[in-house]
């Protein structure tokens, strides 16, 4: 039952403020907590109408103010927001307040999914209600907007989306929340100022537990070992790469870390999860021990399992990156920080007041710590230098030292490896000193933004114009935002995004959409009126003009920088067998490797038509446009999303491939335009969609569960498992494409003969490199090659028997001769392919008919 709802008031009166405040002290003590004072000043506040912006520290009680504020909102009848910075805090807010509030009232919107979108209250993230303020503007529905981790306002790339709702929606109640917000005081006077409502400002909270910082000149493993002997776990070790993280969960394997009973609780909490081949049975394996993992390359659900784990106090040990800073409510008593210097992108460098802070104060949680610790671990190399100068003068001690000034100044040195940034005890003790940062404003106008404003009734060009010149930014900033605004605007309507009317339509527009756009058309990516316009240029009766499509909106996306460098090292493997074979000189097969790079399809044409067309919009980033094929090679090769991650070892980066697919088809669903769309491409769209929802369905899933408990055992609430609402195995159009690309990708592997290829795919079931390798043997004994051309893909060459549990297949072979008497047998699993959210295939048969 929710706990929320039944203290809302039943009548809005004139002491609508007192019954707000009343009805939620009432929920609060149902459920045995007491708000603290800055709690109870909040909720005042709130009930008041006033801004809060509840700058205090974590584990100080924010969320109980964000439930203040949305209880607030549900009783004066209004809608209200609740934005996170990450999708996985995003669904984390969602499941929680569901909880809160009850799953009719809570929905959710992140850009990949949307449930309940109409509930009155939707969690999302920042730019979901960025773009809510500019396609709405003052007439927007929404009464109060929670935004937590608001210190995201100074984040160059996103910050613009924390600023848009301050400025666009004038009649919202904020309240704005972090534990390093720094000086808010512009804040204060903004608002004030543009919204007529008082600001109160939460600062003045003391931390519930305190913390101590503690520097380690023990090797990192006697510094764990400490830690889990004085039993100051659970410990979040603090790495700065996805790599390190993973080899040190490893590493701590074998160690008695958990009693038989603690992992026993764990198997029943693990229940029938399932963990997919490659990183998944890792993590099986150590959360099994206590030993947990957290960064932003794993799939949601690993993170939310590893989250729910950590959260019942089994896992001793997490390892990750400084992901679990950005807000995931997880018990943790020490932050043990291997480092204080990350990669940024573009340099390594020390971290700021504001990082630190925010991954320091994930230690110690109210109700489970009386002081939470930090530790923070010193270099290497100085951890030697300090065993070297201990030891030398220990020899000084004893006299065994020399005497002489030439040789005294031997001391050992630190030996810092080139290239490296090195960090000491003095920066530690400057960083828990130094607040954070003062927030700097970050806006920017992109071609999505103004698409916004253009589906907004009256003149876009007025509130482009308003958004710029009542922003935070400095006049200067403004000017540039309103050149670079109205260069897009004539991008798009050279690309014939938008229209110019002559008069005014029944909304009050001058410019629109032209009208054969899907209703959710959206340009997220720079270069989209560009990549349309390519498109358009294209020759409908290309063969291939599906799979040029699906590149020019490849070469417009983000890189996934693990994914293409994988797939350039795999081609660099590739090309230094062969020419190893071929006996190339190895001054020779170094220039050719120099060479090598990920797939860039359409390359050469797409720069040359970008410089044609940046030509006359001075405002296009050429360094924008980066060719390269992921979506492409799953779709013509038939891999499983399992065989792309296990051909380029991509295990600890399973979250950046599917948030790469996922991000490929928003775009090719929302940015192609109708009239640019053909049935292949449709049922392209459709295929990847599928894809995604398969890979990972945990999100969607336990919505539907929640939505409808009926459906869940009255005493497994808490324990929600269910099965994906429509498998795959329902989705037979799609599921057929899918088998026909994987036989197919067996036919040209058996083709090239690569039989090392075909035994990665179907080793697991028997067929490993020694029984292709025969089956092959056999086949050339009768035949010179295997047809790969236009004929061999022929529909009439493979055969479905659809049967209600298993559908069996058969990929005909096209040999020289049109014999068609060799082919490649499978079974289909439909069970095992539901679970597994994609094709589950198991080999029968490879070799002539007649043998059968």
């Amino acid at each position: 039952m929710p706990i929320l709802t039944p203290f809302l008031p039943e009548t809005a009166s004139a002491d609508g403020q007192d019954a707000i405040v009343e009805g939620f002290v009432a929920a609060q003590e149902s459920v045995g907590r007491a708000l603290y004072p800055h709690q109870e000043e909040a909720l005042l506040a709130i009930a008041a109408g006033d801004h809060v912006i509840a700058a205090t520290p974590t584990g100080s009680g924010k969320t109980t103010i964000a439930y203040a504020a949305l209880f607030a909102a549900m009783a004066r009848g209004e809608r209200s927001y609740y934005t996170a910075p990450i999708k996985a805090l995003v669904s984390e807010k969602f499941f929680d307040l569901v909880g809160q509030f009850g799953a009719e009232n809570v929905g959710m919107m992140t850009g990949d999914s949307s449930v309940n979108h109409d509930a009155p209250i939707i969690v999302c993230t920042a730019e979901i209600l960025a773009n809510h303020a500019l396609r709405d503007g003052p007439a927007s529905d929404v009464g109060l907007a929670v935004m937590d981790e608001f210190h995201y306002y100074g984040d160059p790339q996103r910050g613009w989306a924390w600023q848009v709702p301050l400025v666009e929606l004038p009649d919202c109640q904020f309240v704005l929340m972090s534990a390093t917000l720094g000086d808010v005081s512009f804040f204060v006077e903004d608002l004030t100022e543009r919204t007529a409502r008082d600001v109160s400002v939460i600062d003045d909270a003391p931390r519930p537990v305190p913390l101590d910082f503690r520097w380690s000149l023990e090797p990192l493993p006697d510094t764990i070992s400490t830690i889990l002997q004085d039993r100051d776990s659970p410990v979040y070790i603090v790495h700065f790469t996805q790599k390190d993280a993973l080899e040190q969960a490893q590493a701590l394997l074998g160690q008695k870390i958990l009693s038989g009973e603690e992992k026993e609780r764990i198997r029943e909490i693990i229940g029938d999860f399932r963990f997919s081949k490659g990183f998944g049975q890792i993590l099986s394996r150590l959360v099994r021990e206590g030993i947990g993992v957290h960064h932003a390359g794993m799939l949601p659900k690993y993170r939310r399992l590893v989250e729910k784990l950590a959260q019942s106090g089994l896992l001793r040990i997490i390892c990750g990156t400084d992901t679990l800073g950005v807000g995931i409510n997880v018990p943790i008593r020490t932050v043990l920080l291997t480092g204080l210097v990350k990669f940024d992108g573009s340099r390594s460098r020390l971290l700021n007041a504001r990082e630190f802070h925010q991954i320091a104060g994930r230690a110690g949680r109210a109700g489970f710590d009386t002081i939470g610790h930090v530790v923070v671990q010193a270099p290497t190399w100085t951890i030697e230098f300090e065993r070297e100068r201990a030891k030398h003068r220990a020899r000084e001690e004893a006299g065994a030292a020399p005497n002489n000034a030439k040789k005294r100044k031997k001391e050992p040195k630190p030996r810092i490896p080139d290239g490296a940034v090195t960090w000491s005890e003095a920066n530690m003790t400057k960083l828990v000193e130094n607040g954070p940062e003062a927030l700097r404003p970050h806006l920017k106008i992109t071609a999505g933004m103004a698409l916004a404003l253009i589906s907004r009734p009256g003149d876009a060009v007025a509130a482009g114009r308003h958004l710029i010149m009542t922003s935070h930014q400095t006049r200067t900033q403004k000017l540039k935002l309103l050149r670079d605004a109205l260069a897009i605007l004539k991008g798009l309507r050279d690309a014939e995004i938008i229209e110019v009317l002559a008069e005014p339509d029944h909304l009050g527009r001058r410019i629109v959409l032209t009208s054969d756009l899907q209703l959710d058309f959206t340009m997220n990516q720079p270069l989209a009126p560009f990549a349309i316009a390519m498109i358009d240029t294209l020759d409908e009766e290309s063969s291939t003009l599906t799979m040029d499509t699906v590149s020019i909106l490849e070469a417009i996306l983000e890189d996934p920088r693990q994914i293409l460098l994988a797939q350039q090292n795999a081609a660099k493997g590739e090309l230094l067998a062969e020419l190893k074979a071929d006996g190339v000189e190895y001054t020779e097969r170094m220039a050719q490797l120099d060479e090598v790079t990920w797939p860039k399809p359409l390359e050469e044409d797409l720069e040359a038509a970008l410089e044609i067309y940046a030509r006359t919009r001075p405002w296009v980033r050429v360094e924008d446009l980066s060719p390269k094929s992921v979506v492409r090679e799953i779709h013509e090769t038939g891999q499983t999303f399992s065989e792309f991650v296990q051909r380029y070892g991509l295990q600890r980066s399973e979250g950046v491939v599917l948030r790469y697919l996922s991000d490929a088809y928003q775009a090719l669903r929302r940015t192609i335009p109708q009239d640019l769309r053909t049935e292949e491409l449709e049922d392209l769209i459709e295929w990847l969609g599928v894809l995604v929802r398969g890979i990972d369905s945990s999100l969607l899933d336990e919505w539907e569960a929640l939505s409808h408990p009926e459906d869940v055992e009255a005493d497994g609430a808490s324990e929600i498992r269910p099965s994906s609402p429509r498998g795959l195995s329902a989705q037979t159009k799609v599921l057929r494409t899918m088998v026909r690309a994987a036989m197919w990708q067996r036919v040209e592997h058996f083709a090239f003969e690569r039989e090392q290829r075909l035994a990665e795919l179907d080793g697991a079931a028997g067929w490993d490199r020694a029984r292709w390798a025969e089956a092959m043997d056999s086949y050339y004994d009768t035949y010179d090659d295997v047809g790969i051309d236009g004929p061999a893909r022929s529909p009439q060459l493979l055969q479905i028997t659809e049967e209600s549990k298993l559908w069996r297949i058969r990929q005909v072979l096209a040999d020289p001769e049109d014999n068609h008497d060799w082919a490649i047998e499978a079974e289909l699993d439909l069970e095992a392919t539901d679970e597994a959210g994609e094709p589950v295939l198991a080999i029968t048969h490879v070799g002539d008919l007649a043998d059968r």
